[in-house]
């Protein structure tokens, strides 16, 4: 039968432990010679300099290749989403519901609009963009002609949105059941909404619901027109004065004064029958007055 190994005490352990440590009868530095422990050290400095430096070169390749003003691939946006403001969006659906009588319940629809509007003050477009572009035609550039290697922008004035600019009405018809809302175009880099040179987008709103309690619709700028020259978008890196094109809608409730209302920005390469994305094309919302 096999012995039992002896126990050994704390202070046999700390000695053999010592041992391992340093071995004076040969001359060893936990198990390795000093002449062995320069070798291994200068292996693993060699191979980390070489891991780092192919690490290095992958990462300089893959940077060179991209390009920084635009992504390589768009494969999940083919068709730009639509917003409206005042954006009170809820879990899963738009409901603008205000009260005619309510100035509490007015001002925050109005201070709503004015957060969103304050970039498109005339004073701040005017002293920000300095190119004039020409309207009705796209505005294609193929080199980096702006300040700091940039590329123009247009400009957008909230005064072409007319009487739901706020600047004539601060209250956008918020105080009567004559609301504005504003219709937004998101980006997408490099789009153009129609391959024909001379039709320009526009926004086409319609009542799915409460038809009867609409008595009129009208658009700022004028047939709610997205004019050509806000595209296509270079990015935000070649573009950072651009600004998104606007337009306002000011509907006349009637009767009951509420309605369902969906607002499509019409273009040949923009679709709006996507299942899957609800704001893809077009947004539908709940418009209603209270009084």
């Amino acid at each position: 039968m096999a012995t039992l190994k002896e126990k050994r005490t704390c202070g046999q352990r700390c000695e053999a432990f010592g041992h391992f440590v340093w071995n004076s009868d040969e001359g060893t530095f936990m198990g390795r010679t000093p002449e062995k422990w320069v070798y291994i050290s200068l292996y693993y400095a060699a191979f980390y300099v070489v891991m780092t430096g192919l690490f290095s070169l992958a990462i300089w390749v893959l940077m060179y290749t991209l390009d920084p003003y635009a992504p390589d691939y768009q494969d999940r946006l083919k068709s730009p989403g639509v917003m409206v403001w005042p954006d009170t969006y809820g879990e899963e659906q738009v409901e603008i519901t205000y009260n005619t009588s309510n100035k509490d319940s007015i001002r925050k629809m109005a201070m709503c609009l004015e957060k969103f509007l304050a970039p498109y003050n005339d004073t701040i477009q005017s002293e920000c963009h300095r190119h004039n572009c020409t309207k009705g035609k796209y505005f294609i550039q193929n080199s980096f002609s702006a300040p700091n290697h940039t590329k123009w922008a247009c400009p957008f004035s909230q005064s072409t949105l007319g009487p739901c600019s706020g600047l004539h009405d601060p209250t956008f018809g918020y105080n009567s059941s004559m609301p504005c809302v504003i219709i937004k175009l998101n980006r997408i880099i490099s789009f153009l909404p129609s391959n024909k040179t001379d039709e320009s987008p526009y926004v086409h709103c319609i009542a799915l619901e409460g038809d009867e309690n609409i008595e009129k619709i009208e658009y700022f700028p004028t047939n709610g027109t997205i004019d050509r020259s806000y595209f296509p978008y270079y990015g935000r890196l070649a573009q950072p004065a651009y600004i998104n094109p606007l337009v306002a809608v000011q509907f006349s409730l009637v009767e009951e004064k509420h309605a369902k209302i969906q607002c499509r920005v019409v273009a040949d390469k923009i679709s709006y029958q996507n299942i899957h994305d609800p704001y893809e094309g077009k947004v539908v919302f709940y418009l209603k007055a209270l009084k």
